[in-house]
């Protein structure tokens, strides 16, 4: 019998256990590298004295992506890792005034945009009809590698043209449903989740939103990195090799094919090489300069990056009965504080900021009686404007001082742990080029083919998986990845 093909996968984030799943279902004999202790890569945990947080996304969104790659290795997700729907979704407090308790059935949810804008709530429904469509028109343009620009040809993107509007921002697009600017950020918001600014976003990621109230947002018991700590076991139990604190140091080529990697082992070959690290990062740190044409050092550095995010992973004694699952904080000047993110590179004084109380939902996360607060402040990339050596204290008082405007004051002598992490450690420690924690911006000019692609355009025997490739940024989108590079990287091994 020949000898299996052999892939090495680096990184032991989503992208890469899912692909790792999926190619190992097909035969294929699959090593994963991981430089952290511990696989998840930004999808992981923090733990410490009983308390349990995701160290990055806590939003599960629309788990029917990954609910078929299970079904494809045999499995069933809900099953494999049991989670709940939660409702309410999220609580948005506004500092302009107001909140709303967000919600996906369909009535209460218009009772809610009723209590602040009477005249919003029927366009509620306008705006989910016109979205379901958008989506299903737009579905295939995510499930299929866009290789280059005659890709855009397509029958499937002719199709849905008429609804991605590039002339258009997210905000614009929701102005068009909703006259209240509240009422408009509770649904643009969601544009965060790629690290980039409603008013910058494209009109196309409407459908974040609408997924979110078409599909609900769920918590995986153990959140979100439980869903990689299980995908780990499944792919184990599919014959996967994952080598935790096993960084790669360099990718190996012969010519312009990539033939596999060194690590402080020694050299790995394999039959194709799957980068599941951060785009930016890899390329400048584990590729050679002079093999790079497309993607050299002065491409990546003009490129746009998503915002980064300043963290704070605190275990309180105490439960937050006044707070949700999910709990936001729109900035009064909303428009300021992303202009402070985006433009100036500075750090506002009004931050908006989202925490997850998960401890009300799941007794896994904190000691009985005690909370697991995760506290997220988008911020700037790393930018020279910003010193993190002299801002960390600061932003953590005033951070703690931001809470009182969720129902959260005084919190600090009920600390029992406390981690923090700023744009500087998400560079120097998780290897994220300029700190971008949702990695390249999603503008039309890196989307589809302009964004680097699953099968990477310039080695042969390499593919991309992850917020870094197509489609993009988010959990459900990397999965998608996921799919698209298996199905090439299967092709071309026949």
């Amino acid at each position: 019998m020949a000898k299996p093909k052999r892939v090495l996968i680096i990184g032991a984030g989503p992208g890469g256990l899912a692909t790792a799943m999926l190619l190992a279902k097909e035969g294929l004999e699959v090593t994963v590298l991981e430089k952290q202790p511990r696989v998840g890569g930004r999808t992981s945990c923090i733990e410490g004295d009983g308390y349990r947080f995701d160290l990055g996304p806590t939003f599960f969104l629309y788990p029917q992506v990954l609910q078929e790659i299970f079904q494809a290795v045999g499995k069933d997700l809900f099953t494999e890792v049991p989670m709940q729907r939660l409702d309410p979704q999220y609580r948005i407090t506004f500092g302009a005034g107001g909140e709303i308790n967000a919600t996906s059935d369909i009535e209460r949810m218009c009772s809610e945009i009723a209590r602040l804008s009477p005249e919003d709530a029927p366009r509620f429904r306008q705006f989910m009809a016109h979205n379901r469509v958008k989506l299903e028109k737009f579905a295939p343009c995510l499930q299929t590698p866009f290789q280059g620009w005659t890709s855009l040809l397509s029958a499937r993107l002719l199709a849905v043209l008429p609804f991605l509007k590039p002339w258009k921002s997210l905000h614009q697009e929701l102005a068009d449903f909703f006259h209240d600017p509240r009422i408009q950020l509770a649904f643009t918001f969601q544009s965060k989740y790629l690290g980039m600014s409603p008013f910058q976003c494209p009109s196309l990621f409407s459908i974040l939103s609408f997924l979110e109230y078409e599909h609900g947002i769920w918590h995986p018991t153990g959140g979100c990195s439980a869903l990689t700590e299980n995908m780990a076991r499944i792919a184990r139990e599919l014959g996967v090799k994952i080598h935790l604190d096993t960084a790669v140091e360099q990718i190996i080529f012969t010519g312009k094919r990539a033939v596999g990697v060194r690590t402080k082992h020694g050299e790995e070959l394999a039959d194709a090489v799957v980068v599941n690290a951060d785009f930016a990062h890899a390329m400048s740190k584990l590729v050679a300069p002079q093999l790079r044409r497309k993607w050299s050092d002065a491409t990546l550095s003009r490129k746009r990056y998503s915002c980064s995010t300043f963290m704070l992973y605190l275990g309180v004694e105490g439960r937050f009965e006044n707070l949700t699952h999910h709990n936001i904080y729109v900035a009064k000047d909303y428009r300021r504080n992303l202009q402070d993110i985006e433009e100036r590179h500075v750090l506002s004084d009004d931050p908006s900021f989202y925490v997850a109380n998960t401890a009300t939902t799941d007794d896994t996360m904190a000691p009985r009686g005690h909370s697991a607060l995760y506290v997220l402040l988008p911020v700037t990339h790393q930018h020279p404007n910003v010193d993190w050596n002299k801002e960390k204290m600061r932003y953590r008082s005033l951070a703690l001082k931001q809470l009182a405007k969720i129902g959260v004051p005084d919190i600090e002598k009920r600390l029992r742990f406390e981690r923090i992490i700023t744009p500087q450690d998400w560079e120097q420690k998780v290897d994220i080029y300029r700190g971008a924690t949702f990695n390249l911006a999603h503008s039309f000019s890196q989307m589809l083919h302009l964004r680097p692609r699953n099968r990477f355009e310039e080695f042969d025997g390499m593919y991309l998986v992850g917020g870094g490739t197509h489609p993009g940024s988010g959990l459900p989108v990397i999965f998608e990845s996921a799919r698209i590079s298996s199905r090439l990287l299967l092709e071309d091994l026949a």
